[in-house]
């Protein structure tokens, strides 16, 4: 009995410094991810309030608003909401997790953006594509306030008066990129379009390894925080239901993947860090989607001399509020034009008008 006990605490997997599960079912998250109360942030003063988007499965998210939204009920100026899907290899923090909570009241105040930040569901108790099902669920519940209703857990009127829904934006970090990516072409297999994709550190992958990724760490003369044999296994583990790492959903680039050309969104920002083992699959996305006949804006921001997620991680610095800068110029540029609903718009006043005489 004590030996087969013994045996049931072995160490079954473990992926550092994500987490650890053992043959008895326990598992382990290694990250420091304390989850933290909403607030009225004292640094930014940034208000954030924890909302259920659906019920039956636990779907939640966490809502930030800007002291310029919460000084009035009916804002003089309605603001870009964001929607974003925190990162941690798909298996660990939450949209309460302190760094995560920190960064959203940064990015909110320095954007002067309302965000909604996604509590998916994590593997490997909830394996992919559960994550991707939570953030599709959770854009189609911001979208609807557009018109004043909301599936499942309902409006919420905050949002409803703050956000200016014809400019909805994606954003994500390292896995959370990952998620942003498969929304967005999720959007354009239905014929619709967010204003803009802002991807930092995309967790893309694939067999065959690209530039640096094939080095070992041993002969490599950068260190960085994770290796090839990480994400290999990271894989695979989040998505029992795989065909292998040119799965479409994690190579974007692999053979038979979706055409990113029909993308359902108008810009595209994609951030890479130069340490990061990431870094490569990063750019190769941003030039397949400027010749892939996409046609809108996409623009690639790298940022010297740090690794894989740095803004969320360090402490702050100079390299993350240049960072910062660069996304809220994004979330703010000029002459906006997309709407999430505007082709599925166009099509059904067409619709109600019949055919052209």
């Amino acid at each position: 009995m004590e030996i087969a006990a013994a045996a049931s605490d072995k160490i079954n997997f473990e992926i550092l410094p994500f987490l650890r599960t053992y043959r008895s079912g326990r598992i382990e998250r290694l990250l420091p991810a304390k989850p933290v109360p909403p607030s009225v942030d004292p640094r930014t003063r940034v208000s954030s309030a924890d909302i259920t988007i659906n019920p039956n499965t636990g779907l939640s998210a966490r809502l930030y608003l800007p002291p310029s939204a919460v000084m009035s009920r009916r804002p003089a100026r309605k603001l870009p909401v964001i929607v974003y899907c925190h990162g941690g290899g798909f298996c660990t923090f939450g949209a309460s997790s302190l760094p995560y909570h920190s960064y959203l009241n940064s990015l909110v105040a320095e954007a002067d953006v309302v965000a909604v930040s996604v509590d998916y569901r994590l593997a490997p108790e909830h394996p992919l594509p559960a994550a991707y099902d939570d953030s599709w669920e959770a854009l189609l519940w911001v979208a609807e306030h557009a018109y004043g209703v909301a599936s499942a857990g309902g409006i919420d009127w905050r949002l409803a008066e703050a956000g200016d829904f014809s400019r909805i934006f994606l954003a994500g970090d390292s896995s959370g990129a990952n998620i942003v990516h498969n929304v967005g072409v999720k959007l354009g297999e239905w014929g619709m379009e967010v204003e803009g994709m802002a991807m930092v550190h995309p967790f893309f992958w694939g067999k065959e390894r690209m530039g640096s990724e094939g080095r070992s760490p041993e002969n490599s003369k950068k260190k960085t925080m994770f290796n090839a044999r990480d994400f290999d296994s990271l894989w695979p583990f989040v998505c029992p239901g795989t065909n292998g790492l040119d799965d479409p959903r994690v190579n974007p680039m692999a053979v038979g993947a979706p055409g990113l050309a029909a993308l359902g969104c108008r810009r595209v920002l994609v951030s890479t860090a130069e340490s990061d083992l990431l870094r490569e699959r990063g750019r190769a996305y941003y030039e397949r989607l400027r010749v892939s006949g996409w046609g809108s804006e996409a623009e690639l921001c790298e940022i010297k001399g740090k690794d894989h997620d740095f803004h969320i991680i360090e402490r702050p610095c100079r390299e993350a509020a240049e960072l910062l800068r660069r996304l809220a110029g994004f979330f703010n540029e000029e002459n906006m034009k997309g709407s999430f609903w505007q082709r599925k718009d166009l099509e059904a006043g067409a619709r109600a008008e019949g055919p052209a005489r």
